[in-house]
């Protein structure tokens, strides 16, 4: 038994770590991908109490990562600012990842569900936004 849920834990962070993309995954399962898989984002403990989410930021503070949790405690969406020098950077990391849909739109299809990524641009940052499908 407990050859199976490694090698299921295996395949799923195979998943997880190709995709990029976190949601479902719970808060705890989502530090530790961080922690192993972007030593240079740093967690940053927040408080509010309308929203539950977990930020990180990278030391020169051009990159935040936002992950939305539900009442679960389950990530419903990922949200990543950044400077607008970063662009090209990011749309090939997207283009890499996912499939393009249109401009600025791209989809993932993963488990049965689609994944819509949308780039939004501002004067100075970049949204990238991972939400399901509704």
């Amino acid at each position: 038994m407990k050859k199976i849920t490694l090698f299921v834990s295996f395949i799923l962070l195979c998943v997880i770590t190709q995709s990029q993309n976190l949601i479902g995954l719970n808060g705890k399962e989502i530090r530790e991908y961080m922690k192993a898989n972007y030593k240079e984002m740093n967690y940053n403990k927040v408080v509010n109490y309308k929203y539950q989410y977990l930020k990180y930021s990278d030391n020169s503070e051009n990159q935040t990562i936002l992950f939305f949790l539900g009442r679960d405690s389950t990530c419903k969406e990922v949200r990543v600012t950044c400077d607008t020098g970063l662009k090209q950077q990011k749309l090939k990391e997207l283009d890499s990842r996912y499939k393009k849909s249109s401009e600025n739109r791209w989809i993932e299809k993963r488990n049965g569900k689609n994944y819509n990524i949308n780039l939004k641009e501002g004067k100075w940052s970049l949204v990238i936004s991972i939400e399901a499908e509704k």
